[in-house]
C-alpha cells in the first residue's frame, strides 16, 4: 500500500506512470535478490504424450516459496518450454568458449560471403550470435505461451521475483526424446518395391 502511495506521489498522481514506476521498482529489486542464495525448491517434470519428457530443478530461498502456486506454475511452464523449444543451456553463461567460438567463426564466414563490406562484419557476427543465444539459452527463449511472442523466459523469472519477493534460479534441466541419438532405419521405399518386383 505504502508503495503505491509512493509511486502516485512520485508520479503527481498520474495512473500508468504510477503502473510503469513500481514495475520498474520490481525489477531494480530483482536484481538485488539474485546474489541471495537459493538452496531450497522443486524438480519440475513434463510429458509430451510418451515420447518427450523433461526434468527441470528451479531453486528459490525457502520451502515456503517452494510451495507457492506462482512457484509451481513457473516450473511447469519452464518443462513445458524445454520440452518444446529444446534449448541447450539454462542461460548465455553455461555456453562453453570453445562452442561460441566455433559460432562466431561459422557467422564470421558467412559474413565475408554475405559481400558486405568489413567494418559491418563484426556487427553482424554480434547479431547472429544473439539470435543464435536465442535459440539455445533457454532464459533467452520466447516464451511459447505468450501471444504476442515477445516475452522471454527471464521476463517471466524476473516478475515471479518481483512477486516472491526471494531470489529464484532455474538452475539445470534434462530433455528426454524416444530414439534420440539413436540411428535410425533409413527404407528406401523405391528401391522395396523394385525387389519384390523383381526388377532389382
Amino acid at each position: 500500500m505504502s508503495d503505491c502511495k509512493k509511486a502516485l506521489t512520485e508520479c503527481a498522481g498520474e495512473m500508468e506512470k504510477a503502473v510503469e514506476y513500481l514495475r520498474k521498482k520490481g525489477i531494480a529489486s530483482a536484481a538485488k535478490k539474485a546474489t541471495r542464495i537459493a538452496s531450497q525448491g522443486t524438480v519440475a517434470t513434463y510429458l509430451h504424450g510418451s515420447r518427450i519428457g523433461v526434468m527441470v530443478e528451479i531453486n528459490c530461498e525457502t520451502d515456503f516459496v517452494a510451495r507457492n502456486p506462482d512457484f509451481t506454475l513457473f516450473a511447469k511452464e519452464v518443462a513445458m518450454q524445454v520440452a518444446a523449444m529444446n534449448p541447450q543451456y539454462v542461460s548465455s553463461d553455461e555456453v562453453p568458449g570453445d562452442v561460441l567460438e566455433k559460432e562466431r567463426s561459422i557467422r564470421l564466414e558467412q559474413a565475408k560471403q554475405s559481400g558486405k563490406p568489413e567494418p559491418v562484419w563484426p556487427k553482424i557476427v554480434e547479431g547472429q550470435i544473439a539470435k543464435w543465444h536465442k535459440e539455445v539459452c533457454l532464459l533467452d527463449q520466447v516464451w511459447v505461451k505468450d501471444p504476442e511472442g515477445k516475452k522471454d523466459i527471464r521476463s517471466l523469472l524476473t516478475e515471479l521475483v518481483a512477486k516472491t519477493g526471494e531470489n529464484v534460479k532455474v538452475r539445470r534441466f534434462s530433455r528426454f526424446e524416444v530414439g534420440e541419438g539413436l540411428e535410425k532405419r533409413v527404407d528406401d521405399f523405391v528401391e522395396e518395391v523394385k525387389k519384390q518386383a523383381g526388377q532389382a
